[in-house]
């Protein structure tokens, strides 16, 4: 098992995503670190323009459904592994997000993604945990749930996944014109 460190100092309540997936953690890794590959996968992207790839230094956009563009800054890459990044709007705060295949077997994997959402952060400990446990949290695990499975789609359907193909999302799939979220 990989050791585990908390790679934000400071920020609290990271929410995590878990996806079984039935394909090598090689085949997983393939998919993750290909160019663009949200597009096939992730249920709420129409497009995943690549600017620099691959490795540490990589830089892309994800185009949601709902019209938002955000910009993802990988600043840890593991061959094979995972990579961490940043991601939110330009000019705007940056969550932190981990990525990480953990093999089961020759045969298996899991797909984790952790998010350190910056929305919070700045907001004392004592009012935060309400937001957080009512609100943030729930949606962004439903999210995460979304991009797991997408990419579980794509490895064992061998198509892209259909948009919305788990349920909407109130942040990510739903035209919005000034909204703002993590």
């Amino acid at each position: 098992m990989l050791h585990w460190e908390d790679p934000r100092p400071g920020y609290k309540w990271p929410v995590t995503a878990v996806q079984t997936i039935a394909a090598p953690a090689g085949d997983v890794w393939g998919v993750i670190s290909m160019p663009g590959n949200l597009e096939p996968c992730h249920p709420f992207c129409v497009k995943n323009p690549v600017e620099v790839w691959p490795g540490e230094g990589s830089r892309d956009e994800v185009h949601y459904l709902s019209g938002w563009v955000y910009e993802r800054r990988f600043c840890k890459w593991i061959d094979g592994v995972g990579y961490d990044l940043e991601i939110g709007r330009s000019g705007g705060g940056m969550s932190f997000v981990s990525w990480r295949i953990v093999p089961l077997d020759s045969l298996n994997c899991t797909l984790r993604i952790t998010v350190y959402p910056h929305i919070l952060q700045n907001i004392p400990l004592t009012i935060r945990w309400f937001p957080h446990i009512l609100y943030i949290g729930p949606r962004l695990r439903s999210y995460l749930s979304s991009v797991t499975r997408g990419f579980e789609w794509y490895l064992t359907h061998g198509e892209p996944v259909p948009r919305n193909q788990f349920g909407s999302h109130p942040w990510f799939s739903v035209p919005k014109s000034s909204a703002r979220a993590t």
